[in-house]
């Protein structure tokens, strides 16, 4: 995946979230494409949604998204996805893509 495809990805989703992750790219972030999907989304909703509670229990603020995105990854069910991560000037983006890389499945940061 190159830098325009994941623009383009990005630029069709509307969430405050992959809008960020987006201006970010149009400044030149960085960005990393994980080599394979990662795994289904129901398991990454397991795993952030535990880390989301912990955050609510301890009275850290979790990363801007993060709600938004356990809801998406909980609605992707079994899909598998891809894992990129933007790191920009001002935040560091974990975004959530589709198995075919067309689509935003979820992201935070």
């Amino acid at each position: 995946m190159n830098r325009d495809d994941l623009e383009s990805v990005l630029g069709r989703d509307q969430s405050a979230s992959a809008r960020a992750a987006w201006a970010e790219l149009q400044a030149d972030a960085d960005f990393k494409l994980s080599g394979s999907p990662a795994a289904s989304a129901c398991l990454l909703w397991t795993v952030w949604s535990h880390r989301h509670q912990t955050m609510l229990d301890t009275g850290v603020t979790p990363r801007p998204g993060l709600a938004a995105a356990i809801e998406r990854l909980d609605a992707a069910g079994t899909d598998r996805v891809y894992l990129v991560t933007i790191i920009g000037a001002q935040r560091r983006f974990t975004v959530f893509l589709s198995e075919d890389l067309t689509r935003c499945v979820a992201c935070m940061g």
